[in-house]
């Protein structure tokens, strides 16, 4: 259709019997708008575009509160800009920090915590530990360009990486700690992935509203040896990540 953009639903969000939801009709040309101003550019108040698109301000608060939730838009101070493109992670074994680093951006993380503690004996056979043995848990705000865009659960046994504590620059790559100092490559790995909303502290360690649709993997890997290895579960921003896989048939001359 002429004037759709790229990757779009068929009909843009039209029904079949024609009529739209105001609310939509403004969120369209708003949509039309920020690809006029731009990465960074301003929008206008919600009372200028009310006045502008002759509806209310509350059905012009709904329409960017859908394109806030989508990530087309981001709250700078006390206004709104045209948000950039989403960070796209490959649902691989790269790590986050060359997924990001792949899109010119700066990877980083900050430190919430690292913990030594007993396991847990749901979490023990992902990690190939008996119940009560020592592990690392070690929780890390996920940055890019220093915005915060995720949070990270890493769970490992000590005796996997005894000098985890004293030895790992906490705000560098886990997985490029495990390859260069320790010799450690993975193999394999198994991932869930689901869309949570976050709960109150993670929101608030990762700047975002609680009612912000979060995008949830479950990652338990193992090294080339298919030894257990790591257990992490990774929140990110719904708004600011895609994800991405290349997908190979088996059989393709059966297609």
């Amino acid at each position: 259709m002429a004037g759709q953009r790229p990757g779009a639903a068929i009909r843009a969000g039209i029904p079949e019997h024609g009529r739209i939801p105001k609310y939509f009709a403004v969120k369209t040309r708003v949509a039309a708008l920020l690809d006029e101003l731009g990465e960074g550019g301003a929008l206008p108040a919600e009372r200028e575009l009310a006045t502008r698109f002759e509806v209310s301000r509350e059905t012009v608060r709904q329409a960017l509160r859908e394109l806030l939730l989508e990530g087309r838009l981001r709250r700078m101070g006390r206004g709104t800009v045209v948000a950039g493109p989403k960070l796209e992670q490959p649902l691989s074994l790269a790590s986050y920090t060359e997924g990001v680093r792949r899109q010119g951006r700066r990877p980083g993380r900050a430190l919430i915590g690292l913990d030594r503690l007993s396991c847990p004996e749901g979490l023990a056979p992902d990690l190939g530990v008996a119940p009560g043995e020592p592990v690392w848990h070690m929780e890390r705000v996920l940055l890019a360009d220093d915005e915060r865009v995720g949070l990270e659960s890493t769970y490992v046994a000590v005796a996997r990486v005894p000098s985890l504590d004293t030895e790992f620059p906490p705000d560098s790559s886990f997985y490029g700690y495990l390859r260069e100092r320790l010799g450690i490559s993975f193999g394999d790995a198994d991932e869930r992935l689901e869309t949570v909303l976050a709960t109150p502290r993670e929101a608030l360690l990762i700047g975002t509203p609680p009612a912000l649709p979060m995008l949830l993997i479950h990652r338990v890997s193992r090294d080339m040896e298919g030894r257990p290895l790591e257990r992490v579960r990774s929140l990110y921003r719904g708004d600011r990540f895609s994800f991405t896989t290349h997908l190979r048939g088996e059989d393709r001359a059966g297609r």
